[in-house]
């Protein structure tokens, strides 16, 4: 709260904390907080649908990587080739000559 005390929310840029812990407040409504995850400093835009949360619920402190491995991988692989056969085809069929 001194950090943003007679300041103006378009006028300052990203506020660096690392109070995880803190209740946001209405009056942080329209800052930028630079919310520590334990590594880097996340950006979290403060909106009135935040007020009453903690810092720390917006700035995650782990990396969610994929399940599945080589499985996933192929599945996805497929997939990526049939949208790309779709595109083309509907590509085709709107460059082909009007009778």
């Amino acid at each position: 709260m001194k950090k943003i005390e007679g300041k103006k929310p378009g006028t300052t840029g990203v506020i660096k904390t690392w109070a995880r812990a803190s209740q946001i407040a209405p009056e942080m409504i329209g800052f930028t907080f630079g919310v520590h995850n334990g590594k880097d400093h996340i950006e979290v835009f403060v909106t009135e649908d935040m007020v009453g949360h903690r810092l720390g619920e917006f700035s995650l402190t782990r990396k969610f990587t994929k399940h599945g491995g080589k499985m996933q991988k192929e599945l996805e692989t497929k997939k990526k080739e049939a949208e790309v056969s779709a595109a083309k085809a509907a590509k085709s069929s709107a460059d082909a000559p009007k009778k």
